[in-house]
């Protein structure tokens, strides 16, 4: 991919994303890594995603009201902080091909899950040890990639917490664990300086939708919204499972 065109793809795919991700409060790395998997390397699409990820978060952290619900958010951070480095170690070590197949079996399983939410039975038992273990989930899949709201998401929807208390755990889930994922990226030397230039235009092209998404959001219908995103999500993941499944059956 040429430079210029490379620089296209990572503004369009950070402004989508940050646009979602303003409106709901997560699901950056998904929409992201939808678009840049397919044209870009997926080590390359992994970092992008963690930097813009963390970047929506902060602008989050600033511009909307978040309370610490320390009780409920402590055993999620626990897990998450011990599953970012299983998640860094098998980054470099993914075969491409495998990451998209995986990647859209995710979206495929988890967004109809999501979107049908309401007819799945809550879940009570298992405790903090639970949510620990959600946690950890969550940080492995920060490690790779960013993805560190999928699973605490899924898991507080099947919990039957309120929208606020969701909100409050992934959001601070998500802007602690980015930020220590993003820490042992540039640590391990995953910032290179052919990498600069697109998280140099990664800050603007996520900022303003980002504010723009959240401003929006305040005029749309919570189910009007979840069907729209998780729909394109589900279709998206279909496209990648479509490309990569022939690659993998012909081994």
């Amino acid at each position: 991919m040429t430079e210029p065109l490379a620089l296209l793809v990572v503004i369009a795919g950070a402004m989508v994303a940050g646009f979602v991700q303003g409106l709901s409060g997560f699901a950056f790395g998904m929409v992201a890594m939808s678009i840049w998997v397919w044209t870009i390397d997926p080590r390359t699409a992994a970092v992008l995603t963690i930097f813009g990820s963390l970047t929506g978060q902060v602008v989050a952290a600033v511009s909307v009201r978040r309370v610490w619900r320390w009780p409920v958010l402590l055993p999620f951070l626990a897990g998450g902080l011990l599953g970012i480095p299983v998640g860094g170690w098998l980054l470099p070590r993914i075969d491409p091909t495998l990451f998209k197949a995986l990647f859209g079996l995710m979206l495929v399983t988890w967004c109809p899950v999501m979107l049908f939410s309401d007819r799945v039975p809550r879940i009570s038992h298992g405790g903090r040890l639970a949510d620990a273990v959600v946690g950890w989930i969550g940080g492995v899949m920060g490690g790779l990639g960013g993805f560190t709201g999928v699973a605490p998401t899924l898991w507080c929807t099947l919990r039957g917490m309120d929208r606020d208390l969701q909100r409050s755990v992934v959001q601070n889930f998500n802007l602690a664990t980015l930020a220590v994922t993003m820490a042992m990226v540039v640590a391990r030397g995953g910032v290179t300086r052919p990498l600069l230039p697109l998280l140099a235009v990664m800050v603007p092209a996520v900022l303003l939708p980002s504010l723009l998404g959240a401003r929006v959001y305040t005029g749309l219908s919570d189910t009007a919204f979840r069907r729209l995103v998780l729909g394109l999500l589900t279709a998206s993941g279909v496209a990648m499972l479509a490309s990569s499944l022939p690659s993998l059956l012909a081994r």
